[in-house]
């Protein structure tokens, strides 16, 4: 797909419109879109704090939908049209497994976890988690996700020129080994300020 040009067409509101569908149940790159919509904020000199909004607000509203969907619908719709997106009911039981586990945790972590995404409001619908639960924590998750991506996608956007020197010099998979090694040694840093 062309983000640029769907950011272009829509401005802030891009931010929040994929990760709208996704959060709903439909398999779709909410990430990349917020990401796109982020870097253009960027580029443009345009308020980073309205894509992160826009982001907040998408997401929040496609995981109503999701919540309502798997409320009204559960098993049996997921069942009915889960092979359309790829779903079999053995990844249907692993995640059902998954989310009674760890429950209001999951409603946040699964912002950040590609696929669980877009069935975890569904899930918490068909687990019939108290509506305001569901709510609070998705909100808390939403807020988050699309704080650290928005805040990724501008820093992308602010630096894209060095990323294209930086790609022209290395390559993709060069760059992919850089990024892999920066973030082990974020984590790593992370993890010895916890033990301190």
């Amino acid at each position: 797909m062309n983000w640029p040009a769907i950011v272009d067409a829509l401005g802030y509101p891009s931010a929040g419109l994929g990760i709208l569908i996704e959060s709903s149940g439909v398999p779709f790159p909410g990430e990349a879109l917020l990401l796109a919509a982020a870097a253009w904020a960027a580029i443009r000199h345009h308020s980073l704090a309205l894509v992160i909004l826009f982001g907040f607000l998408g997401a929040t509203a496609g995981a109503d939908l999701g919540y309502l969907l798997g409320y009204r619908g559960g098993r049996p719709f997921v069942e009915r049209f889960g092979h359309l997106f790829h779903i079999r009911p053995e990844h249907l039981a692993h995640a059902e497994l998954f989310f009674a586990r760890h429950g209001d945790k999951a409603v946040i972590t699964a912002r950040f976890v590609l696929g669980l995404r877009t069935w975890a409001s569904m899930l918490a619908g068909m687990a019939r988690m108290p509506f305001w639960r569901f709510q609070v924590f998705s909100a808390v998750g939403g807020l988050l996700w699309a704080a650290a991506v928005g805040v990724a996608g501008y820093i992308l956007g602010n630096n894209l020129p060095l990323l294209e020197t930086i790609i022209r010099a290395v390559g993709i998979g060069g760059l992919t080994v850089l990024l892999l090694i920066a973030l082990v040694l974020v984590v790593a840093r992370l993890r010895a300020a916890r033990r301190q």
